[in-house]
């Protein structure tokens, strides 16, 4: 790998550093150089303060989702080379997420490593982590948050696909390889000195990613929970056997996910934080799928991944989750089922910085 630039960071009360790269200009260095510690500290504050007084109102003690890590490690972010302005709000965006992490991950008598969870909660997460011995990295994956994608990068890698625009279905088992391949010390020598990336998604957005897809497009899918899903929540259809499971109501799967437990959901839409266990482990980068582009170039750079081994672009038929989109099916659903949906993912939004949907009445009339 070619040798590293040179990095700067932003001072935190603790001592440590936030880490960037210098932006591309010297004017343009001296120009953000006073207003990023500032923005910085007044969005940590609010943001630490909410998460902080969800802890104290209780808020997240029902959540049945696997306890945080109490080493109090840091968990650093490496920022890219990017436009100054993008530059400034990514810097926000991963000290927020950094200090959220390390506040909920803190907490005392919490698990601290993989080997202190549960065996389930063990086997989900060392059966979403991908492995890559020659470029020595860990990705944990998270279905519909182009999880696909990265896969054909994988099998880019390791020779086993010719290159990311091949036509092919994707086989999401086969050429990959999982850690959960391997012996115990095998893992904590690939967890303690790998690269390990994950990547993220506003949670309601995957959630009707996840929904558009498997009940409108998949028929297994359909017979297997659409077909259950209709007898259990659709009135005079308890007992009918003919259901194709292909009409499921927004509405019915968000009734099925409040009765589900969300540490044996369906991956598709388990929350993150029991996919990848965040707390568990120490993460060196976190992306966004609404930075996927340029988080998943700064990843391939860091891995030192061939020049010609790029993120593919999303395939013609991608069907994207506007903001317009989100805000259609939330507010078919009525209020007191998505407020009683918010808690088992909140750790999804609060731990990667994402802020609650707005399902008011008087938004919804919009």
């Amino acid at each position: 790998m070619p040798p590293r630039k040179k990095e700067y960071g932003i001072k935190r009360a603790s001592g440590s550093l936030v880490h960037f790269r210098p932006p591309v200009s010297a004017t343009t260095g001296r120009r953000h150089s006073a207003v990023v510690p500032s923005v910085l500290t007044f969005a940590v504050i609010v943001a630490s303060g909410g998460l902080l007084l969800l802890i104290e109102k209780g808020m997240l003690n029902s959540v049945q989702t696997p306890p945080p890590r109490a080493d109090g490690k840091k968990v650093e972010y490496r920022l890219r080379d990017s436009d100054a302005a993008v530059d400034v709000e990514s810097q926000i965006v991963q000290e927020i997420r950094n200090r959220t992490i390390r506040s909920m991950c803190g907490q005392k008598n919490m698990p601290h490593s993989v080997w202190s969870l549960s065996p389930l909660q063990r086997k989900t997460l060392l059966q979403h982590i991908l492995v890559n011995d020659e470029h020595h990295f860990l990705y944990c994956y998270v279905p519909k948050v182009a999880c696909s994608n990265w896969k054909r990068v994988l099998k880019v890698l390791s020779g086993t696909l010719a290159n990311v625009d091949v036509k092919v279905k994707m086989d999401h088992r086969a050429d990959l390889v999982f850690l959960s391949d391997f012996p115990p010390e095998e893992i904590r020598h690939r967890l303690r000195h790998y690269f390990k990336f994950m990547f993220v998604r506003e949670p309601m957005a995957r959630l009707l990613s996840a929904y558009r897809n498997k009940f409108g497009e998949i028929q297994a899918y359909q017979r297997k929970y659409g077909a259950e899903i209709i007898r259990r929540y659709r009135k005079g259809y308890a007992k009918d056997k003919k259901i194709a499971g292909n009409d499921v109501t927004f509405t019915e799967f968000v009734r099925y996910l409040l009765d589900e437990d969300p540490e044996r959901m369906n991956e598709h839409w388990m929350p993150i934080y029991n996919l990848c266990q965040p707390c568990a482990i120490e993460y060196d980068f976190i992306g966004s799928y609404e930075r996927l582009e340029s988080d998943a170039t700064y990843v391939l750079e860091h891995v030192g991944a061939p020049q010609h081994v790029s993120f593919p672009e999303r395939q013609t038929w991608y069907k994207p989750v506007t903001k317009e989109t989100l805000h259609y099916y939330l507010c078919t659903v009525p209020q007191k089922f998505l407020k009683e949906l918010l808690p088992k993912y909140i750790l999804d939004f609060s731990l990667f910085g994402y802020p609650l949907p707005n399902t008011t009445t008087e938004y919804c009339r919009h």
